[in-house]
């Protein structure tokens, strides 16, 4: 009977031992795992970043484009319209001096 107890005991340290080395396994499986998907996010997130620096840059590039464009239409206006351009200005400058004497 001893001798049967003494095989079951083996045999349970032996599974002890197997699940403890099954446990490590999966433990650094686990952790490869993470690793990996922590990288691949960190990659696609860099990407994000890197793909709206380049549409922001572009949409920028757009509005200076276009506000230099503005610009140049409004200059050919007043070069053909000088005399619209300066009773305009004047209106402008008038509005705007009646409302700074009416907070003053």
């Amino acid at each position: 009977m001893s001798n049967k107890t003494g095989d079951a005991a083996s045999d349970l340290s032996a599974d002890l031992a197997a699940l403890r080395a099954d446990i490590t396994r999966l433990s650094d499986t686990m952790t490869a795992l993470m690793r990996s998907q922590a990288d691949a996010a960190g990659a696609a997130v860099r990407g994000a970043v890197g793909e709206a620096r380049d549409q922001l840059s572009q949409a920028a590039a757009q509005a200076q484009d276009s506000a230099f464009g503005a610009a140049a239409d409004l200059e050919r206006r007043i070069e053909r319209n000088p005399l619209t351009a300066v009773l305009i200005a004047a209106g402008i400058g008038m509005a705007l001096g009646m409302m700074s004497k009416s907070r003053g």
